[in-house]
């Protein structure tokens, strides 16, 4: 279950990241999808998000890697794989 703080982190990084001018943390539903019908991302926004990751947190993604859609799912489970993947550190 992923924490709420980590959540705003989470949704700040890929306005940020992703150049979003339009879009505030609070418009982002954390349940809801980050691709296709949900926020919208394509796979150029999850390679400049992973990158964005690495920067901040020091954890990467495999592109390979068949968890990457699970991961990336929404902001919750993105959230959750960061507060793992810290845990582990």
């Amino acid at each position: 279950m992923s924490n709420p703080e980590r959540e705003l982190e989470v949704k700040n990084l890929i306005i940020e990241s992703l150049n979003l001018e339009d879009v505030k943390p609070e418009d982002i539903d954390p349940s809801a999808p980050l691709f296709g019908e949900g926020l919208g991302l394509d796979s150029i926004d999850a390679l400049e998000l992973a990158m964005a990751i690495k920067k901040k947190y020091g954890i990467s993604t495999k592109t390979d890697d068949e968890k990457n859609h699970a991961i990336f799912r929404s902001v919750q489970s993105l959230s959750s794989f960061i507060d793992d993947e810290l845990a582990r550190k």
